[in-house]
């Protein structure tokens, strides 16, 4: 399975203006920018997109999870919270915090924590990144 998008960027760093797109079509001249970047203008960049991957990936591995365990989410929430911090080394993502919220039906905290943790681990976009990524889950009644 492969999964294709691209990038195009015109001009220098801090005046240049960039467009992602994918091949689904989701993503089709998105533009972005170094102050959608670095400077919180509106618009996307790609620690956001990134961010995004982690939290529907992860939401995706839990329900796998949770249904190995016989268990069905009726819901799960999750945000990821990326930090890229600039570093001696360069900027650097440093960390992801993912915040989920579930509601599963019969399920207790303790399977519940078992496959929010494995699912934490086992996501494919958990495995790519070198980041610390901490996780705060929560079932809800």
């Amino acid at each position: 399975m492969q999964r294709k998008a691209s990038a195009v960027w015109k001009g220098g760093l801090k005046d240049g203006k960039g467009t992602v797109s994918s091949a689904s079509g989701v993503l089709s001249n998105t533009a972005y920018s170094f102050t959608t970047r670095f400077e919180n203008s509106p618009g996307t960049n790609p620690e956001e997109l990134i961010a995004a991957a982690h939290a529907a990936c992860f939401s995706m591995a839990l329900s796998a999870q949770l249904g190995n365990a016989n268990l069905t989410a009726e819901s799960i929430n999750t945000t990821a919270t990326l930090s890229l911090d600039k570093l001696d080394s360069g900027w650097t993502i440093t960390t992801i915090q993912l915040d989920v919220a579930a509601r599963v039906p019969k399920a207790d905290d303790a399977a519940f924590q078992k496959a929010a943790n494995d699912a934490k681990t086992g996501c494919p976009i958990s495995k790519l990144l070198n980041a610390k990524i901490t996780m705060s889950a929560k079932l809800e009644n």
